[in-house]
């Protein structure tokens, strides 16, 4: 079933509340990476993107855009959301790029246009990734590189729904994440380690790294709850795929 309209419809509603608690904090300084904004210069996923053409899975309100441009980057937002692309276009400032709406799973442009696909809890979370990533994989020239950061399935497995919080113990099964409902028929996707080597491989990527980022014990999780509140020092809870089109 087709969830790209009912996704859309959440992230219109939310998208200014949702951007008015998060962006403060990914907002604060550039290339800042997911759920407890681990700086890119931490992990080096990206690389140096100066003269690259670079392509955005769910940019919102487009942190991560504005940060490659001003660094020389090409840059493209795609993002599924009107409301997300508005907020982008205003907090564009001197860095300009374009802003496209579009989804991850049918990517409106022509096949080898970019050296960079890459999204944070973006297009390849809330897109089918057995769809979105051979897409990406076809815009990526030879060379050029699928870098994505996703919750781990560790992280989804341990959700206590009811508790509305991260737990020590499993409350689903590992097998069956897949896709998550996000309420009003919104739905979010999730794969095992597995399933996530399998649909690369199969779209013809080369696999270069698997990031586990590690956040320090005092680091806050800026959009979940934990028990224990250290939890992703001591699990994964998020996976930062880095990898090249041959």
């Amino acid at each position: 079933m087709d969830s790209t309209p009912a996704n859309r419809r959440l992230w219109n509603r939310i998208s200014s509340a949702y951007q008015r608690e998060h962006d403060p904090q990914i907002g604060a300084a550039p290339r800042l990476w997911g759920m407890y904004s681990t700086p890119d210069a931490h992990l080096h996923a990206v690389g140096d993107v100066t003269g690259r053409r670079v392509l955005e899975l769910g940019c919102g309100a487009g942190q991560w855009s504005r940060a490659l441009a001003a660094e020389g980057a090409t840059v493209v937002g795609l993002d599924l959301s009107e409301a997300q692309l508005a907020a982008a276009g205003r907090a564009m400032g001197a860095a300009r790029y374009p802003l496209v709406q579009g989804a991850a799973e049918q990517l409106p442009f022509a096949a080898d246009s970019f050296d960079l696909v890459f999204c944070d809890f973006g297009g390849l979370s809330w897109a089918p990734p057995r769809l979105a990533v051979p897409q990406a994989a076809r815009v990526l020239r030879r060379g050029g590189r699928l870098v994505f950061n996703v919750a781990s399935p560790w992280f989804e497995a341990c959700y206590d729904e009811p508790a509305d919080r991260v737990t020590t113990t499993l409350q689903q099964d590992y097998f069956g994440l897949n896709t998550i409902a996000e309420g009003d028929g919104a739905t979010s996707f999730q794969l095992t380690y597995g399933d996530w080597v399998r649909v690369l491989r199969g779209a013809g990527l080369i696999i270069d790294d698997l990031i586990e980022p590690r956040p320090d014990p005092t680091t806050p999780n800026g959009y979940n709850r934990t028990d224990p509140p250290d939890w992703a020092h001591h699990w994964p809870a998020e996976l930062l795929w880095t990898t090249h089109k041959p």
